[in-house]
């Protein structure tokens, strides 16, 4: 059975990657056309996950990227931007 959620009732909702790490929390819907364009998330500071982000409150998440909404909301763990390992010369 497919349930519908209001938008108002994300904003505040935790949010996980699919690996089960915590990301952050849901901020605000960004709308295009009438429809969820992307997601902006305040990361979560205690985590391993915001030293990715540098001193960045927050990201955009692209609908896309999404795995599932209910009591928390899981995004793909491709949302989170892969930091290179610098070569030493």
């Amino acid at each position: 059975m497919l349930r519908i959620k209001k938008i108002s009732d994300m904003i505040g909702l935790k949010v996980f990657t699919d690996g089960g790490e915590v990301f952050g929390e849901v901020e605000e819907a960004n709308l295009v056309d009438n429809k969820i364009d992307s997601w902006r998330i305040r990361i979560n500071r205690s985590t391993n996950v915001a030293t990715l982000f540098g001193s960045a409150r927050g990201v955009i998440v692209p609908h896309n990227f999404v795995k599932a909404v209910g009591d928390v909301v899981i995004v793909s763990k491709a949302a989170i931007p892969v930091r290179e390992l610098e070569e030493s010369e």
